[in-house]
């Protein structure tokens, strides 16, 4: 279970980043930052918060509001766009949505915990450390997975009911079986990655020519 163990080996003002949506075939890829008062944070928070992916979606939604509701958390979100992942790619995106995110804090930042492997260019010139299952360690981080899941899941749940027939509610943009089939039947939408080779292959060749492939 994640502990405060990594921010208090830090000096100064901690936030932990973490990501949602990077696979997936449709829909923004949405980050978040997530600075905890240590001495503040609720028990119930200490002992559930957790990587996002072992939590199911009662469980994040009940732990995203509590967070909210706290008093305990400073909390900044940030996504980029489709448009933006086939411009600059999946990974590029994702650094943009961090930055936006701790941006979003509204406050300075000494040392950012990045949940895997690789260190986002942040503008803010704060540290960046890079910690691989990092949302399983951290209890920032795991604040982080939990606000960009959700917050990603309800964006996709949106965008279904302007696009049915996707599973966009259940599968918020992943290449799922049902939502292959849709794409094949219905067509690609203005949210699908057009950069992602599953996307690309239904379509014409002239219209991803230039496009970043995956």
């Amino acid at each position: 279970m994640p502990d405060f163990m990594l921010e208090w080996a830090e000096t100064g003002t901690v936030c932990g980043i973490d990501e949602a949506g990077r696979g997936p075939l449709a829909g923004p890829v949405v980050a978040a930052a997530v600075i905890l008062d240590r001495d503040a944070l609720p028990k119930s928070l200490v002992a559930g918060l957790n990587d996002s992916k072992q939590l199911t979606e009662k469980r994040r939604e009940a732990l995203f509001a509590e967070l909210h509701a706290c008093g305990a958390a400073r909390i900044g979100v940030g996504e980029a766009s489709v448009a933006e992942i086939d411009t600059h790619n999946i990974l590029r995106a994702t650094y943009m949505a961090m930055d936006r995110a701790c941006h979003a804090l509204g406050c300075a930042v000494d040392v950012a915990l990045v949940d895997g492997n690789r260190a986002p260019p942040l503008s803010l010139g704060c540290a960046v450390r890079t910690v691989v299952g990092g949302d399983g360690l951290s209890l920032s981080i795991a604040a982080a997975s939990i606000v960009a899941k959700v917050t990603r899941d309800r964006a996709m749940t949106a965008l279904a009911a302007a696009f049915p027939g996707y599973g966009w509610e259940r599968n918020a943009g992943y290449g799922t079986a049902e939502h292959r089939a849709a794409m094949r039947e219905f067509g690609v939408t203005i949210h699908h990655r057009r950069s992602f080779a599953p996307v690309r292959e239904l379509l014409p060749e002239c219209e991803f020519p230039t496009l970043w492939q995956n």
